[in-house]
């Protein structure tokens, strides 16, 4: 075999070339055309029912590009959709504007089931809507495939209808492993059912898959479609350093094992229904985490955790096992700990194996726990809350005294999203 000559990254950036793209119709030929550190500039202006497919193998010093030639100039509307399947591939500066709510998926990483893209990013880029979508329809906006891929510093507003907005695809070679930060998810009306999540990573049948998302620094405002905000159903994720604000759904570790989420802000500002973490499965660490003034109630408390379901099939409840809820502030929540939630007249598996330590809650005009299941599977250490009551009987671990409570800086929108 004849050796790979590797050449050094500027020697590959004096052969890349910039291909001008007047218009939808000429992209695919162009698109054939480019090889490594090439990069596909898309004209200005209205690109209506564009069907794009940008496809090919960069290199990790040369990567494919395709981007607007001025970022959120180049605007698609109506049908249009992109599919990207391929290798380092980067997407930039596109605007997706009032797509059609009967398309599903706008964007995917992936051509076909068998072609799917890894180490591809999309950064700056926005999707945005102010349509209503046609009832009973559903449309989801982003489909993210493959493994190891980035979507940062974009902007996802308006999504209305049935239809989750960003949806991680795991399993049939599927890997996961992607990264999701610094975007912006803007407001999102109540749908009134299930199905109107802003994120949600995997599905019932993947949820035992290990998916290995990380999903840090994004900020979600008014993210309102469903009781769940972000919907965890696959094990190994981390979801980190986020702000929740004026958000009425959770951050639901729905199905899967052996998730994180640590350092996230939610903050209310008087919006009505807001709610925390909730807590289904095994193996979780809940830990550092700052809830200011949340109004919601059962599944919307600030923490949490369900009842599982004995031999529970995939899509149910399974017992809470071996979670570690550690170093947690909540202050003037009106539910800030629920212990035994039930949908389901079949689950009666109270948490076992779990551990509550250095949690501090203030919350002067409301009871602090509510146990509505026998605690004896729950170890309590170093906590100190303080309420109108504490809501069960005096327990060892538990001071009640004043918290040294530990507030974290809420991202702002100047942080995130596509900076044009």
């Amino acid at each position: 075999m004849r050796p790979i000559l590797l050449l050094p990254a500027l020697a590959i950036s004096a052969f890349s070339k910039e291909l001008p793209v007047a218009n939808a119709s000429a992209f695919q030929a162009i698109a054939k055309q480019a090889q490594p550190g090439d990069t596909l500039v898309l004209a200005s202006g209205d690109w209506s029912d564009a069907q794009l497919v940008f496809t090919g193998k960069g290199t990790a010093s040369a990567p494919i590009t395709l981007k607007a030639a001025t970022p959120g100039k180049t605007v698609f509307t109506g049908k249009s959709t992109l599919k990207v399947a391929g290798e380092l591939l980067v997407i930039e500066g596109l605007l997706f504007k009032d797509p059609d709510p009967t398309i599903s998926d706008v964007i995917s990483f992936r051509e076909e089931s068998d072609s799917l893209a890894s180490h591809c990013r999309m950064t700056q880029c926005a999707m945005i809507s102010s349509q209503t979508a046609a009832a009973g329809k559903e449309s989801r906006w982003l489909g993210l495939y493959g493994a190891e891929n980035r979507v940062d510093h974009c902007v996802f507003q308006g999504k209305s209808g049935k239809g989750t907005t960003f949806v991680v695809w795991l399993g049939d070679g599927n890997e996961g492993k992607h990264q999701i930060d610094h975007n912006y998810f803007g407001p999102r009306e109540r749908l009134g059912k299930n199905g109107g999540e802003t994120i949600r990573i995997g599905d019932s049948k993947s949820s035992m898959l290990k998916g290995a998302c990380v999903v840090e620094h994004n900020l979600f405002e008014k993210c309102n479609g469903e009781a769940e905000c972000i919907s965890n159903k696959s094990c190994g994720n981390l979801y980190r350093d986020n702000t929740f604000l004026e958000v009425g759904g959770t951050l639901t570790l729905r199905h899967g094992n052996g998730c994180t989420v640590e350092r996230n802000v939610f903050i209310v500002n008087g919006a009505s229904g807001t709610g925390g973490i909730r807590l289904i499965g095994e193996d979780h660490i809940v830990r550092d985490n700052y809830l200011e003034n949340l109004t919601g109630d059962t599944m919307r408390s600030a923490i949490c955790f369900m009842m599982g379901i004995p031999n529970s099939p995939a899509n149910r409840y399974f017992q809470v096992k071996n979670a570690r809820v550690e170093n947690n502030s909540i202050v003037g929540c009106e539910h800030s700990m629920l212990i035994g939630l039930s949908e389901d007249k079949l689950a009666t598996l109270a948490p076992i194996g779990t551990v509550i330590r250095g949690n501090q809650i203030s919350s002067p005009k409301h009871e602090i726990i509510e146990a509505r299941c026998a605690l004896d599977g729950i170890t309590w250490e170093n906590n100190c809350f303080s309420g109108k009551s504490l809501g069960i009987p005096a327990t060892a671990g538990i001071v009640t005294d004043a918290p040294k409570i530990m507030a974290l800086k809420p991202i702002l929108r100047a942080e995130v999203g596509t900076g044009w």
